[in-house]
């Protein structure tokens, strides 16, 4: 296949809240091991591998989980720094595409983007590939692909396609066969949706499309005008010192919505009295029409949208459990039970979740798995950090694990890599006592550079810039002391950062 102009855009801005208490809103299902050893994010990009080099993939994630991102994608392919774009605010699909289909279209003006959500699965990675290829190959004619699935239950939570003409005349003799779209359904009910199923000609919407940079921004410029006016904005303003202003600014005043909604169910895909299909020009195909196909594929595809469908994608034992950790149970029956660290026991449940993490536990029937939502929604209305990290957090130097957290301190280990080192930054609202544990630190404390080993300690004020660093070839371990009267992450400023870091 071609891929000279074929660039995988991965959605990777995911929230967490129906995989909770595993997933947290900065450590979304993307970046977790739900079925075997690599993330969600690592089995896309292996996917997307199939279809295009490693420097055509870009990646767009929320400011705040970007560390994360960079990190695990790092360990699969070498994509280049400047096409991990980061959102300062999740503002839906549509702007996140908008954003980088305006990138893609400033380096080629010919690109056809595939994009594709980081959390779902694709267990047919050889079937996707033939689907890009002949799902590219109309983009490059001006279609907007879809990739539709066929149900084979009557799924409430997915949008529904409905196909029409199909596209013999345009689709590959070899390839699978496309067709114009000619309605959409969202999230029908139980009875609307069984209809679907047994009339054959509906699909599940896999949120994954395939279409030209230029003609999406050209959709967007009409469909949406606002965010339209917004990207260019940005673009406008890249490479300058008003860059990073201009986006914050730009994205503050953006709605949230979908690129389904705002704008793929509002291009005409209806017929007219005279048979004739309505649509949409775009400027860089004279005298052509755009319209909307659906290219229907049997991928292997799941979106994983909430814990039992974990048992549906990997394998169960004899009974229907799917047990991950350090579990044992005796007479339970298709359930999900999960263990992080703890022995989690279980006797005689049937049909439950049990998610088991360091400072949350879940216990659910798996027909109220759903409502794992509204259990994040009253963490964060109470405020509480349950919703947003776990005790331990991974940063491309290392990670650090919260210990304690108390009214106007926090205490926490830090765990740095071999030769490696934190930003150069400081606190306005903290100070900070280290001690070593294990190891050598090379501390930065205003001008003076110093080494402790370990049992020796050290004093950052406030408003200091300072630097933490390991010189040695060991895991450096020491014991952080907060004070101050806020102890978010955000309260950071970065001077200098070894991985491109500016928040």
């Amino acid at each position: 296949m071609d891929s000279s102009s074929l660039y995988p855009v991965i959605l990777a801005g995911g929230s967490g809240s129906r995989f909770w208490p595993l997933s947290r809103e900065l450590y979304p299902k993307q970046l977790l091991k739900l079925i075997g050893d690599e993330t969600m994010l690592q089995r896309t990009l292996r996917c997307a591998l199939k279809t295009a080099p490693a420097e055509k993939m870009h990646i767009v994630t929320h400011r705040r989980q970007s560390d994360a991102v960079r990190l695990q994608a790092s360990a699969v392919a070498s994509i280049p720094p400047d096409h991990f774009i980061a959102e300062p605010l999740a503002k839906n699909t549509a702007a996140a595409i908008g954003l980088a289909a305006m990138a893609l279209s400033r380096k080629d003006p010919e690109a056809v983007m595939v994009v594709m959500p980081a959390d779902h699965v694709i267990l047919k990675n050889s079937v996707f590939a033939r689907a890009v290829r002949e799902g590219s190959r109309l983009a490059k004619e001006g279609w907007f692909v879809m990739l539709g699935i066929k149900p084979v239950h009557a799924e409430t939570g997915y949008g529904y396609i409905r196909r029409g003409r199909p596209l013999s005349s345009r689709s590959s003799k070899r390839g699978p066969v496309a067709y114009q779209v000619s309605r959409f359904t969202e999230k029908p009910d139980r009875d609307t949706a069984q209809r679907y199923v047994s009339d054959g000609r509906y699909y599940w919407n896999s949120g994954i499309f395939i279409w030209k940079a230029s003609a999406i921004l050209d959709a967007i410029r009409m469909l949406q005008p606002r965010l339209y006016r917004g990207l260019v904005s940005i673009e406008a303003a890249r490479g300058t010192r008003e860059e990073e202003k201009t986006i914050e600014h730009v994205y503050d005043r953006l709605d949230s919505v979908s690129i389904d909604y705002g704008v793929l169910e509002r291009l005409p895909v209806a017929r007219r009295p005279g048979g004739h299909d309505r649509a949409i020009r775009h400027k860089n195909r004279p005298g052509g029409l755009v319209g909307l196909a659906v290219l229907p594929v049997d991928m292997g595809w799941s979106d994983v949208g909430s814990w039992p469908a974990i048992g549906q994608i990997s394998r169960a034992d004899s009974k229907g459990n799917v047990m991950v950790g350090n579990v044992i149970d005796f007479d339970s029956r298709n359930s999900i039970l999960y263990a992080d660290k703890r022995l989690v026991a279980t006797i005689g449940l049937e049909d439950m979740v049990v998610v088991d993490t360091e400072d949350a536990t879940l216990v659910c029937h798996k027909s109220r798995a759903q409502d794992v939502r509204k259990v994040v929604e009253a963490l964060r209305q109470r405020n509480a950090e349950e919703h947003l990290v776990h005790r331990t957090v991974w940063r491309p130097w290392g990670s650090f694990t919260v210990l304690e957290n108390g009214d106007r301190y926090k205490i926490k280990r830090i765990v740095v890599n071999p030769k490696a080192r934190l930003s150069l930054q400081l606190h306005h609202r903290r100070s900070e006592h280290w001690v070593v544990v294990t190891g050598t630190a090379r501390v930065t404390c205003g001008e003076r550079v110093y080494d402790l080993e370990r049992n020796e300690s050290t004093y950052i004020p406030m408003n200091t810039k300072h630097r933490l660093e390991n010189p040695g070839t060991t895991p450096l371990q020491i014991i952080e002391v907060q004070n101050g009267d806020y102890l978010g992450e955000d309260d950071i400023v970065r001077f200098q950062d070894d991985y491109g870091r500016k928040y």
